[in-house]
Formats: structure tokens, C-alpha cells, sequence
């Protein structure tokens, strides 16, 4: 810095700023977060731990849809086969939980291989097909097999012991929701700017244009894929410890297309608004439940209006 003039010193105050206040920002929301379920009764602990939930799924999708710019209508694939994959390990092998979140992110990245490396050289429509029956494939074999439980799930699904403690109560696994929506949130943080983000961003924008440029527009789209089933794995290894029970029931076609809309209504391509859009899944029905059954009709008209005033979500991406 002894060499430095003053225009350069000028320089780097104006970009440390806005670096400085952001982290002030972060700094305080993690502080709330931390402190919210301390102060909040069992009801308000399990709605916003499931918030963290759907923002880790997401993020996760946010990578296939907002990154690389892929429709997928099958999302819950990758989540359903972590939760068997870690389910089916602890019930009926006996094996200790944490040693099954390797083995269940592992299985869901060979998904994520097995759907994308035959199918991403379709576009638009036709790769929302092929997704759209990946997903009812999973659910559909899961519904059948023994090993699985059949259609009744599986129960008995071990809990996590984290040094002698058993997590078993609801602030747990809101903190632990929390601890892996924040590492679900670096990660596409530092995706976003990288070699590879930039990738998908050429190919989201226009195919030919970036396989023209050199990129491999099949294997930057797989690893999409792969990264984003990642995410969905390790969220269904932690659901299925929380309720220690799964059935095919819970990964239908409605759960990836809810997942879907929160990354749309928030803002594809824009962390935050994922986050906004996320929350906004789970918090808008709690609302409007003293209304009873009409409570999902006035949430869809809710949905209805921000995309029509707000087309490009909630938070949405700043144009370049």
C-alpha cells in the first residue's frame, strides 16, 4: 500500500463498502435467525424449520432452474432417494445416520447422472417431460418395492446423536435446517461468479451461442444437474432423521412443482429472492389457516397477483 496513490486507495474504500455493509446485513439476519427459536413457542420453531427446508430445495433447484436456465418438473427425485437412500440404511441395516449421508448424497448425484447424461440434449418442453417422469418413476418404484416399505414407507428411521446429544426436539432441527441453509447459501454464492456459473449463465442465455464459444453445453448442464441433486439429497437425509418415517406420498408430483414456484416466485438466479421465495411457500398457508379450507385458494390468488405485478419474481435478477 506504501506505493499506492490516492485514487487506488479511493478505490478499494469504495468497493470495501458495499462488501462491509453486506456483511454487517448477513451478520444481523444470522444473529436474529440464531436467537428467533429461543424466544418463539414449538408451532413458530417447526414452521420456520421447515422454511430452512424448502430454502435448502430451493437452492438446490435454483442451480438447475435459475443458473443454468433447465426445467426440471421432477425435483423431488433427488430429495425422495436421499430420504430412502438414508432411511432404508438406518431401519434396515442399522447403520449409524451420519454414515449414511455420503452414501445418500452419493446416490443422488448417480441419479442426477443417470437422468441428465441421456436427456439434456433436450430442450425446453421436452426436458420438463423427461424430468416430469423421472420423478414419477422414483415415487412410483418406492411405492413398490419391499425394501422400501412398499406404500406405507418406511418408520423406525434413526434419529441423530451429535456428541452424546440426541436430536430429537424441534429447535434442533431448526438449527440444524438453519446450519445447512447457510452452507446451501455460500455454496451458490460461490457458484455464481465462477468459471462454471459463467457457463451456465452463457447457456441459460443462448445454447448455441455458448457451445460456439468452446462450452460443453451437455456436461456444464449435467453438472447442474449433479450439484443441484446434491442439495436434494442432503435435505431428504435430514427430513427423514427429523420424522423417522417417509412414505411415496410425500414426493409427488405437486412437492417439485411447489419447490418450482418458490424459486420462480422468488426470483430465479437470485439467491434472496430463492430465500423470499422459499419462505413465502411455507408462510403464506400458516397466515391464512384460521380461514380453513379457503386459506390455499387466497394463497394462490396471492401468487397470482405477485406474478402478475412482479413477472420476474419476488427478488429478481438484475439485468447486466
Amino acid at each position: 500500500m506504501g506505493n499506492s496513490t490516492p485514487r487506488e486507495i479511493t478505490g478499494w474504500a469504495d468497493w470495501l463498502k458495499p462488501q462491509r455493509n453486506r456483511l454487517l446485513v448477513l451478520m444481523v439476519m444470522a444473529a436474529i435467525a440464531m436467537v428467533i427459536p429461543l424466544m418463539a413457542n414449538n408451532y413458530v420453531i417447526e414452521v420456520l424449520t421447515n422454511a430452512w427446508f424448502y430454502t435448502i430445495l430451493c437452492l438446490g433447484l435454483n442451480i438447475v432452474v435459475g443458473y443454468a436456465g433447465l426445467l426440471d418438473l421432477g425435483y423431488a427425485a433427488f430429495f425422495a432417494v436421499g430420504a430412502y437412500t438414508t432411511g432404508i440404511l438406518t431401519s434396515k441395516f442399522g447403520m449409524n445416520f451420519w454414515l449414511t449421508i455420503p452414501v445418500a448424497v452419493s446416490c443422488s448425484m448417480l441419479a442426477g447422472i443417470i437422468i441428465g447424461g441421456p436427456t439434456l440434449r433436450l430442450r425446453s418442453d421436452y426436458l420438463a417431460i423427461v424430468t416430469l417422469g423421472f420423478g414419477e418413476i422414483v415415487r412410483i418404484v418406492a411405492r413398490n418395492l419391499e425394501i422400501t416399505g412398499g406404500a406405507s414407507g418406511l418408520i423406525g428411521i434413526e434419529r441423530p446423536v451429535f456428541f452424546g446429544i440426541e436430536l430429537s426436539k424441534g429447535i434442533h432441527f431448526y438449527y440444524v435446517f438453519l446450519l445447512l441453509a447457510i452452507c446451501a447459501c455460500y455454496v451458490s454464492y460461490r457458484l455464481q461468479d465462477s468459471r462454471l456459473g459463467r457457463a451456465w449463465q452463457y447457456v441459460r442465455e443462448d445454447e448455441d451461442a455458448a457451445e460456439a464459444m468452446g462450452i460443453d453445453r451437455v456436461g456444464v448442464k449435467l453438472y447442474a444437474y449433479v450439484i443441484g441433486a446434491m442439495f436434494g439429497g442432503i435435505a431428504g437425509c435430514f427430513f427423514a432423521a427429523k420424522m423417522t418415517a417417509i412414505s411415496p406420498e410425500t414426493f409427488t408430483f405437486s412437492q417439485s412443482v411447489l419447490i418450482l414456484l418458490g424459486v420462480v416466485m422468488g426470483g430465479m438466479g437470485k439467491i434472496p429472492g430463492v430465500i423470499v421465495g422459499a419462505f413465502a411457500l411455507v408462510l403464506f398457508p400458516e397466515v391464512f389457516r384460521g380461514v380453513g379450507s379457503m386459506r390455499m385458494l387466497i394463497f394462490a390468488i396471492v401468487m397470482l397477483v405477485i406474478m402478475l405485478y412482479r413477472p420476474e419474481g419476488i427478488w429478481p435478477r438484475t439485468k447486466s
